[in-house]
Parts: C-alpha cells; structure tokens; sequence
C-alpha cells in the first residue's frame, strides 16, 4: 500500500481483501514504530519499567520482544 493515508482509508473498507490488508500493513507500521521508540528510550537509559508503563505493558512483557540482540544498556552521562 502506498503512503499511511491510503492504508488509514483502506482500513475501513467493506471489502475484506482490501481492509485486512491495510490491518496488516498498520501492524507493520506499528511494530516497525515500536521497535524504533524502544531502542530510543534504551539509548537515552530508560529502564524496562519504565517503557513498559509507557507501551501499557508489562515489564517483562516489553523485554521478551525487545531485549533479545541488544548490546547492553550505556548510560549516558
């Protein structure tokens, strides 16, 4: 699907071809987003406590599905 509106429009549509698509490219999106947020929150030191409140989830929770292939956290100073 081509830009985030299309996909947004597509979402709502009556044909289940269409719609479940655009549920798919969205989960993409969403992860990819994810992914990017916590290794941002991880560089700048934040605990997974503390990324877990934010994301509504549980502390070990957001580690299992982040933590794996992950350098060690440096704090910065």
């Amino acid at each position: 699907m081509a830009d985030t509106a299309q996909v947004a429009t597509a979402a709502g549509s009556k044909d289940p071809t269409v719609g479940l698509a655009a549920v798919r490219s969205l989960r993409l999106l969403v992860e990819r987003l994810e992914a990017l947020q916590v290794a941002n929150a991880r560089d700048l030191g934040w605990t997974w406590e503390q990324i877990a409140q934010h994301l509504g989830v549980s502390r070990q929770a957001v580690h299992k599905k982040h933590a794996s292939g992950r350098r060690p956290l440096r704090r910065r100073d």
